[in-house]
């Protein structure tokens, strides 16, 4: 495991409760991403992942519980400041500026860096994804799902976040695209972005985690490390096994 984890938590859930309605989505999420950790939310459709995401974002309101980001509260901000405190969002639908090129797309996503966050520049994501760079002046409603995939990964990581929230970026990729937005992912751990990912492939997150939290029913139902996760059998068939 990183050895930040020791220090206070870059972003964490403290009791989280969403509803849709009288859908009771989320019932008292606890969760910590720590500085240069990569955390991935695991469990079933339906499981509450893709809602605690957009909890964090303000795309969705808490209806309890409090979320913090570098001990600030930003639970009931707007995206767009919770964007500006450093807070990068992937969602699963891959929403393109489909009249737009691959290069305006990710200037869409610029923004300076918030203190401590890593800088990265357009040049550095065509180093990663070169087919992006072969498609710099190509429209992105024109893209292969794949390659949109990427434009929204690297757009998102254009604004210099603290932590990056992806959800389900591999989702309908082939297994060569799958591979490299993995390797993107242990590279920004090593840059030092924290990533909370949601993930249905396991040996993805295995690969890519410090650490990985099962969710069953709108809560946590395991933390721990990718290890004890795989060596957990009974775990594994109750809350993942399809």
């Amino acid at each position: 495991m990183n050895s930040t984890t020791s220090h206070s938590p870059l972003l964490r859930l403290d009791g989280l409760h969403v509803h849709y309605g009288k859908s009771h989505i989320l019932q008292g999420v606890e969760l910590d991403v720590h500085e240069g950790e990569v955390v991935s939310l695991l469990g079933r459709n339906g499981s509450g992942r893709s809602t605690t995401m957009k909890a964090i974002m303000g795309l969705v309101p808490p209806s309890a519980g409090g979320i913090r980001l570098r001990d600030r509260p930003i639970a009931g901000l707007r995206p767009y400041a919770i964007c500006r405190l450093g807070v990068g969002y992937v969602p699963e639908e891959r929403e393109v500026f489909h009249n737009l090129s691959v290069e305006e797309n990710l200037r869409m996503g610029e923004q300076p860096p918030v203190a401590g966050a890593t800088r990265w520049t357009t040049d550095q994501m065509f180093d990663y994804f070169p087919r992006l760079k072969e498609r710099r002046n190509t429209r992105a409603g024109s893209l292969s799902g794949g390659e949109q995939q990427m434009v929204t990964i690297c757009r998102s990581l254009l604004g210099n976040p603290l932590v990056l929230l992806i959800d389900e970026p591999t989702e309908g990729l082939a297994p060569k695209i799958v591979a490299a937005v993995g390797e993107f992912v242990l590279d920004m751990r090593r840059r030092g972005v924290s990533v909370l990912l949601v993930e249905q492939k396991l040996a993805i997150a295995l690969k890519v985690s410090d650490r990985v939290c099962v969710m069953g029913h709108g809560r946590i139902v395991f933390d721990g490390c990718p290890d004890a996760l795989t060596a957990n059998e009974r775990l594994l068939a109750e809350w993942l096994a399809v």
